[in-house]
């Protein structure tokens, strides 16, 4: 790809992220959605959270891996743990990135 054909294709995305979020800003409240389809809205951040991060946690040198040999999955499972102890999201960062430092350069 040539430079000018990578700088169109950053514009057209930028230009298509702006259109499809601000469509609910622009609308405002003249858009009544449904009780249900806000309730299940709720969930959607979580579950783009969860469709990042999972994949991530669970393939390690582009294999699905569940064993300890994975720093990922094994520094996930401890910040997790970590976090339903403490309830303290910087120090589960801190917690997690030092066992994923520590787990991956013991390997």
């Amino acid at each position: 790809m040539s430079d000018l054909e990578i700088w169109g294709v950053i514009l057209l995305l930028t230009l298509a992220t702006m259109i499809a979020r601000s469509g609910f800003w622009l609308a405002g409240n003249r858009i009544n959605l449904p009780k249900r389809v806000q309730e299940a809205l709720r969930y959607a951040p979580a579950c783009a959270l969860a469709a990042i991060i999972v994949p991530d946690l669970l393939f390690y040198q582009s294999q699905m891996n569940f064993t300890i040999n994975n720093p990922r999955l094994v520094a996930g499972v401890m910040a997790t743990i970590y976090f339903l102890l403490r309830r303290n999201m910087l120090q589960t960062i801190f917690f997690g990135m030092a066992v994923f430092t520590v787990v991956r350069l013991a390997a």
